[in-house]
Parts: C-alpha cells; structure tokens; sequence
C-alpha cells in the first residue's frame, strides 16, 4: 500500500534527511486556526503532521495537550469538524495528514464510516493510541480497505515478541514511544532510546519515528542517524497556547520547525561525519 505517508518517508530516505512529525490538537483555540496552523507547519517543513482528535479523557498526554483537549472541546470541536479541516487542509498541501485518536470517538463514529469519511476527507492514516494490535483486527481491515496507514504505539517496555506483533500491525511507520509515561516535554533524552531502536530496527522494515518528550533542537540532532523521523508535539502544542493570536501561533509554529529541521540536519550531517 502506497500512500503519502510511505512517499514521504521514501523521499527522505534517499534524500539521506531525518523526518519531523509534527502534531496539533485539532479546534485548538478554532478548527479555522488549526487548517492555518497545518499549512505553517506544511510550508516551514514539517515532513507529517498528526491532528489529534480532541477527546474527553486523554490518559496517555500529559498537562499540555490535555489543556489543548478542553480547549478543543470547549470550542465544539467534533469529528465532523476534524474531518472538515483535513478537506480544507487537502485542497491547498499534500502534506502527509495523521488522524491522531483515542479509540472511542472512532469505535462510536463506526468504522466503516469512520475510514470512508477519513479517506474522502484526504486523510492518510490513523493512529487510535489506545488500541492494541490483539483488538486491532477490524479496524485495521476497514483503515487499509481505504489505503490508510494505520500506526501503533511501541513501549520501551514492549519484549521483543510484543514489539514484533506491534510493528505488524503498523503501516507508514512504526511509532516508538521514548519513555514510559505520557506527552510532554522534558531535557534529556532516556539513556536507553538507542537499544530500544537498535531492537525495532531488527525486527522492521517500516521507518521508524520517535516520540513522547522530544521538545528541543538538541534532541532532534541527537536523533539524527538513528531513526527515520522524529515527533514533536507538546512543545508545538505550548506555542500555540503562549501565543496572543492565531497569527503569532501560526510565526511561532513555523519558527520553531524551522530549528528543529535544522537540528535534524546537523544531527545526521554529524553522525555521517562520524561514520
């Protein structure tokens, strides 16, 4: 299955760059901000950008998007509103769209229509960040009858034999969380990330994005080399919740992708230097 998310990674592979992944919470502060929002993300190069769907208990994001969430809900967004932002999104990027989810507003909207809608909107893939890949089967079925990606979620906790039945699962590319616990940024990164993608690296193919606590230029050059993107989402999330308006969140978005796409680059220009 090709789709925009695949070409993507494959013209990054071959032009020797590091992806960014870069997520939003949809409705966070309109669902008219947030189109403009992608198209910033888009034209300062982010590679993909997952659009999270607000949801009411967001046990596995931490304080930042759980407040992009209330907002978002506050607001009225709903999953129709989604959908209309990945169509307005679509009629002006071919940006790579992720569709960033808790499983319910997907199992409540029904699968069937729930990829149908995704896929005429323009959506690429999926990612239901709490389901697993034993209760995976339908859904997965109803996502790639549409050509959508569906990517799942690897611990650093995960076995190897976990890890594998993970990654099976997974299209467009496999989504290695690097810590326990939930979104948020922090200063290092764990000690362990290297083995941990060391182990995915062989039992995969599928590139390999990183995220959970990537907020700094300084962890995205580190990641250079190592995996094939990395994700940045909290710390995307906080400028868009400093900032005074949708103008000044749309600059700061745009600024900040344009230092961590330069970090990507001395990362990987470093680790070929090294070599």
């Amino acid at each position: 299955m090709t789709t925009r998310i695949t070409t993507r990674f494959e013209r990054l592979r071959e032009s020797g760059e590091m992806g960014l992944v870069a997520y939003i919470t949809a409705g966070d502060p309109s669902l008219t901000a947030t189109a403009s929002f992608v198209l910033a993300l888009a034209e300062a190069g982010a590679d993909v950008v997952e659009l999270g769907v607000p949801f009411s208990d967001p046990v596995a994001d931490g304080p930042t998007i759980q407040r992009a969430s209330e907002r978002a809900l506050r607001a009225g967004t709903t999953l129709a509103g989604v959908f209309d932002v990945v169509r307005s999104v679509r009629a002006k990027s071919d940006v790579p769209l992720v569709l960033f989810s808790y499983y319910n507003p997907i199992l409540q909207r029904g699968l069937e229509r729930f990829a149908t809608e995704a896929a005429s909107a323009g959506a690429d893939g999926v990612l239901a960040t709490d389901l697993t890949p034993e209760e995976a089967g339908d859904y997965r079925a109803a996502m790639h009858a549409r050509s959508l990606d569906t990517i799942f979620l690897a611990a650093p906790t995960s076995p190897d034999a976990r890890l594998e039945k993970i990654a099976q699962a997974s299209s467009g590319f496999l989504y290695l969380i690097s810590r326990t616990g939930v979104t948020g940024a922090k200063d290092t990164l764990p000690d362990d990330l290297p083995n941990f993608v060391r182990r995915a690296r062989r039992i995969t193919k599928l590139p390999i994005a990183v995220g959970f606590g990537i907020s700094l230029p300084g962890h995205v050059s580190l990641l250079g080399g190592l995996v094939d993107a990395a994700v940045v989402g909290s710390a995307l999330v906080a400028e868009i919740e400093r900032a005074q308006s949708v103008e000044g969140a749309a600059r700061a978005l745009a600024d900040r992708v344009h230092l961590l796409k330069a970090a990507a680059l001395e990362g990987m220009s470093r680790r070929r230097q090294n070599a």
